[in-house]
C-alpha cells in the first residue's frame, strides 16, 4: 500500500469542506479501489505474476503495452518525487524523527535476515522491531539531527540535501533483495499502521469535543474547483493507480494462495481507505482547536497543499496528547508514520522504475540500458530527483501543490487505464463487468478533465517543463483509452483477444489453472526478489 498518499490526500482535501472528502473516501474505496486493487492482484496471478503494463499486451494488444508502461514511468517518477519532496519537509520541520528512521533500516534488516535464515514467522521478530523503534522514537526527540549547516556551508537548502540523500539511499535501498529490508520493514510499518489507527480512535473518544472545521468549505475565488480536483487530490485516499503496479508486480508473488486476493486486494484498499478517514480526523478535529485555528491553515490551496502533512502530524500530536503521551514526543511518533510510510513508497517506486525503464529499454532495443542494473537504477533515480530538485514556482523547486495535483491525476488515470485491463479481462472471462466499468468510465472523465485544466494553468503561469509533460501524459492517455475501449468492444462480442488461449493464459500462453499454482511457481525465490539482479 501507498500508505502515505492517503494521510497527505485527505489532509489537503479537507480544504473543500470534510463533508465531500469523506464521501469520496467512503464510496471510492468500497466501489473503485476494493475493485481495483483486488482485480489487478487476481490478473496479475493468471498471468504468471507479471506488472500490470506487461499484461495490456495479452489482454488489450502489444501497442497498449508501450504506452502503459509510458504512462507508468510518468506516474513513478511523479510518486518518487512527490514523496521526497514530503520526507525533505517532515525531516526539516521535525529533526527528531531522523535517528528513528535511519537506525529502523538496520533493524529491518536484522529481522530479514533472521526471518530468512530461520524460516520463522515474521510476527514476533517484527513486533520486537516495533518496540525497538518507538524506543528509538524517544532517543530522537532527546537528540533531533539538524542537517542545517551542513546545507548552508554547500549553498543548498536543508530540504533539497534531505531529497539527495533520499535518492541516495533509495538507489542502494532498490538493489537488494525484497526479503532482506523492504519485507521486514514493511512489517514493522504495518503494526505501525495500525497503532496510529488505535491512537487516532482512542484519542477521538477520549478528548475530541467537536469538529471545528466546515463540512462545506467556502474557498476563496480563483481556488481550484471542487470537480473534478477534490478526486484527484485525495488521489490514493479513495483509490490508487499505483496500488496496481505493486499487486501485479510484487504482491502477487507473495500470495500463499491465489483465494488470499480478495483479503490481500480488497482488504488492503479498505485499510488504506481507514487511514485516510483517520487523516480527515486529524486534519479537521486534532490540528486546531477552533475555526478561526482552522481557517488560517486552509486560508487558501497552497497553504492548504503546503501544510497538509504537517496539519496531520499536529493532529496525531494532539490525539496522542489526549491519551497522556506529551505533544513533543506525540510529535516526532507522527512524523515517523508519515516518514516511514513514504520510505517504503519510494523504496517500491524506485525498484518498480527501474525495472520500467529496463522494459521499456529493451522495447526499444537499447540493449545496454536494459540489461545494464546500475544504470537502469541511475536513470531510476536521476529522473524524479530532477523533478523534486528543479526550480518552477518555489523557492525550493515546484511548490507541493502544484507536483501533488499532477501526481494525483496521472496515479488516478492510471487506476483508470488499469480498470480498463480489468474490465477486457473480466468480460473476455464471460464474468458481470460493470463493478469495473461504472468506476473506470468516472476516473477516466475525472482525470482527464483534470489533465486539461492543468494543461490551462501551466501555460497561463508558464510551466514550460509541466505544461509539455501533462500534454504527453494526456495524448498518451486518449490514445490507450482508444485501444481499451476497442478491445472492450471485441471482448463483448465474444473476440478472444491476442491471447488467443484464453484469459487463464500466461505469457507464453501456457494455460494457468486457477487453483494456486500460478502463485506457488511465482513465490519461488527468485521470482520472490531473492537475487538482487533480478529485473
Amino acid at each position: 500500500m501507498a500508505v502515505a498518499a492517503p494521510i497527505v490526500g485527505p489532509a489537503i482535501a479537507v480544504f473543500w469542506g470534510w463533508g465531500p472528502a469523506l464521501a469520496w473516501i467512503v464510496l471510492g474505496t468500497i466501489f473503485a479501489a476494493g475493485t481495483h486493487d483486488m482485480g489487478s492482484l487476481v490478473v496479475s496471478v493468471r498471468h504468471k505474476a507479471r506488472n500490470i503494463g506487461t499484461i495490456a499486451q495479452d489482454i488489450i494488444n502489444r501497442r497498449a503495452r508501450t504506452l502503459f508502461l509510458i504512462i507508468i514511468f510518468f506516474l513513478l517518477t511523479l510518486v518518487n518525487a512527490v514523496f521526497a519532496v514530503v520526507i525533505g519537509n517532515l525531516f526539516v520541520a521535525n529533526p527528531g524523527a531522523v535517528i528513528p528512521i535511519f537506525l529502523q533500516i538496520p533493524v529491518a534488516i536484522f529481522i530479514g535476515q533472521y526471518i530468512y535464515r530461520t524460516k520463522s514467522a515474521a510476527l514476533v521478530p517484527s513486533l520486537i522491531g516495533l518496540v525497538i523503534l518507538y524506543f528509538l522514537i524517544w532517543v530522537g526527540q532527546m537528540v533531533p539531527v539538524d542537517i542545517s549547516p551542513w546545507a548552508e556551508a554547500i549553498g543548498m537548502e536543508p530540504r533539497n540535501l534531505w531529497v539527495i540523500i533520499m535518492f541516495a539511499y533509495t538507489f542502494i535501498a532498490s538493489r537488494i533483495p525484497v526479503w532482506m529490508l523492504l519485507q521486514p520493514r514493511d512489517y514493522i510499518n504495518s503494526h505501525q499502521l495500525f497503532v496510529a489507527l488505535a491512537i487516532i480512535a482512542a484519542g477521538v473518544l477520549v478528548g475530541w469535543e467537536t469538529i471545528v472545521a466546515p463540512a462545506f468549505n467556502d474557498v476563496p475565488e480563483g481556488s481550484p474547483s471542487i470537480f473534478p480536483f477534490l478526486f484527484i487530490t485525495i488521489a490514493c485516499g479513495a483509490i490508487s493507480g499505483f496500488h496496481s503496479l505493486v499487486s501485479s508486480g510484487t504482491t502477487a508473488k507473495q500470495l500463499n494462495k491465489d483465494t488470499d486476493a480478495k483479503h490481500v486486494g480488497y482488504g488492503g484498499a479498505l485499510g488504506e481507505g481507514s487511514l485516510a478517514v483517520g487523516a480527515l480526523l486529524a486534519a479537521t478535529a486534532g490540528a486546531a482547536s477552533t475555526r478561526a485555528d482552522w481557517d488560517a491553515l486552509y486560508a487558501d490551496f497552497a497553504t492548504a497543499s503546503g501544510g497538509g502533512v504537517g496539519n496531520f502530524v499536529s493532529g496525531i500530536a494532539a490525539f496522542a496528547n489526549n491519551l497522556g503521551i506529551p505533544l513533543q514526543l506525540g510529535t516526532v511518533f507522527a512524523a515517523v508514520v508519515v516518514i516511514a510510510f513514504a520510505a517504503t513508497t519510494m523504496d517500491t517506486g524506485v525498484r518498480l522504475q527501474r525495472y520500467v525503464v529496463q522494459e521499456i529499454a529493451e522495447l526499444a532495443g537499447w540493449k545496454k540500458l536494459s540489461r545494464n542494473l546500475t544504470l537502469a537504477s541511475l536513470v531510476a533515480v536521476a529522473v524524479p530527483m530532477a523533478m523534486a530538485l528543479l526550480p518552477g514556482g518555489g523557492e525550493d523547486g515546484y511548490t507541493f501543490g502544484v507536483l501533488w495535483q499532477l501526481f494525483g491525476t496521472t496515479n488516478q488515470l492510471t487506476a483508470g487505464l488499469a480498470l480498463s485491463v480489468i474490465a477486457v479481462w473480466v468480460t473476455r472471462s464471460g464474468r458481470r463487468s460493470w463493478p469495473v466499468i461504472i468506476p473506470l468510465i468516472f476516473l477516466l472523465v475525472m482525470t482527464s478533465w483534470a489533465l486539461i485544466a492543468n494543461l490551462m494553468n501551466f501555460v497561463a503561469a508558464g510551466q514550460w517543463i509541466l505544461a509539455p509533460l501533462d500534454l504527453i501524459i494526456f495524448g498518451l492517455a486518449m490514445w490507450l483509452i482508444v485501444e481499451a475501449a476497442l478491445a472492450l468492444r471485441s471482448a463483448r462480442r465474444g473476440d478472444p483477444g491476442p491471447n488467443a488461449a484464453g484469459p487463464e493464459a500466461g505469457p507464453a500462453g501456457v494455460g494457468v489453472s486457477k487453483d494456486s499454482d500460478a502463485v506457488t511457481k511465482a513465490n519461488a525465490p527468485e521470482a520472490r526478489g531473492d537475487d538482487p539482479d533480478r529485473r
